[in-house]
C-alpha cells in the first residue's frame, strides 16, 4: 500500500490515526542517554532504579515525546513535509523496559498561515498509550503543512 503524504487541504478537522507499535529496552533507554548526555540514575542504573519508587529504570520524558513525534510519521496518514512550530506535551505516567507504545493522532484544528498563504497550520492533539490501553503522555503538535498551489 503506497501511503499519499497530505496537503494542507487534504485534511478534516476530527481526521485520526493510530501508529505502528515501538517496543522500550533497556538498550533503548541507555542509547538515548548516551545521545543526550542525560544520565541521571532513574534512567540508566537499574540497582538506583529498582530501589526507587518506579522499580524499574524508566525512559526519559523527552524519549516519549521523541517516540510519539517518530511514531506520528509512520502513521497512514501523514502531511508533506512541513515545519514544526512546537509541542505541549504533558508526561503522565513512567515509560518502562518492555512497555510497547502507540500514537493516536487527530485533526483538532485547522486555519490558513497568516504570514505565508501557501502554508495552514494543523493542531493535532496526540496521545502515546502503552499496551494496557494507558495514556502515558499527551498534548499537542502544532505543524506548518504546504497548502495545494491555487489556481
Amino acid at each position: 500500500m503506497t501511503v499519499v503524504e497530505k496537503y494542507w487541504d487534504d485534511a478534516q478537522e476530527g481526521d485520526e490515526c493510530l501508529s505502528p507499535t515501538y517496543t522500550v529496552t533497556r538498550e533503548r533507554i541507555l542509547a538515548y542517554a548516551d545521545l543526550t548526555g542525560d544520565h541521571t540514575p532513574v534512567h540508566v542504573d537499574e540497582e538506583y532504579a529498582n530501589a526507587s519508587h518506579f522499580g524499574g529504570l524508566v525512559a526519559h520524558g523527552l524519549f516519549g515525546l521523541s517516540i510519539a513525534d517518530g511514531l506520528k510519521t509512520q502513521c497512514d496518514y501523514r502531511f508533506l513535509p512541513g515545519m514544526s512550530l512546537g509541542w505541549t506535551w504533558d508526561f503522565l505516567l513512567p515509560i518502562k523496559v518492555n512497555d510497547v507504545l502507540q500514537v493516536k493522532m487527530r485533526v483538532g484544528s485547522m486555519r490558513p498561515s497568516k504570514s505565508r498563504p501557501d502554508w495552514g497550520i494543523v493542531v493535532l492533539p496526540s496521545e502515546l498509550i502503552n499496551q494496557h490501553g494507558e495514556v502515558v503522555q499527551r498534548g499537542e503538535h502544532r505543524l506548518m503543512v504546504p497548502r495545494r498551489t491555487q489556481a
